[in-house]
């Protein structure tokens, strides 16, 4: 039902301040971002590593969906937890199969679907749970062609391969002659 954790939400108050603070000097790249005029916010997702991505959200306006929020943490914070999952609808069941509370039910197509559990029936975590294709939020740098699953570079000690995650983005290792032998040997038993 659930495939991933996709991504943390950090509310702040200074956007450039955090960006600048997780971009510039720990190296995060940015993906997608997008004003949410509704709610007056603004979203960016960034990514660390080969898989780990996180979001900064802060305020547009007066009002809105964080003022609450940052009034009670005026440093800003964990907003909420993103889980990623194949079936919004089946999530939705599940839910109501065992009386638990969801709102804020919203379908962009097919680009994203999500809902909502409240911290109070989810043990003190905002819960979105999203439907959607993990690559399109990335930037390009950190994913694969749609026609492209593993990539092979020659390094010093040996090569670095990297795969196509299934949940977005690319992991990638390095590995020697020797393993570079045996992974050959254990991929020909196998075919």
């Amino acid at each position: 039902m659930i495939a991933r954790i996709d991504h943390i939400s950090i509310a702040v108050k200074n956007y450039e301040k955090a960006r600048f603070f997780f971009q510039d000097i720990l190296g995060a790249v940015p993906g997608a971002g997008a004003d949410n005029h509704d709610k007056n916010f603004f979203w960016q997702i960034f990514s660390l590593g080969d898989l780990s991505r996180f979001e900064l959200i802060y305020p547009t306006g007066p009002d809105g969906l964080l003022k609450k929020f940052l009034k009670n943490n005026k440093a800003g914070g964990f907003h909420h937890l993103t889980l990623q999952t194949p079936d919004i609808q089946k999530v939705q069941q599940t839910l109501e199969k065992h009386n638990i509370p969801y709102f804020g039910h919203k379908e962009y197509g097919n680009i994203w679907k999500e809902i909502f559990i409240h911290p109070k029936d989810a043990f003190g975590v905002l819960i979105q749970i999203a439907q959607f294709n993990p690559d399109v939020w990335l930037n390009a740098s950190v994913t694969f062609s749609k026609r492209e699953k593993w990539r092979v570079e020659k390094t010093k000690t040996g090569c670095k391969l990297s795969f196509a995650h299934p949940g977005g983005g690319k992991v990638a290792f390095e590995i020697t002659p020797g393993d570079i032998k045996k992974l050959i040997r254990e991929l020909e038993e196998c075919c």
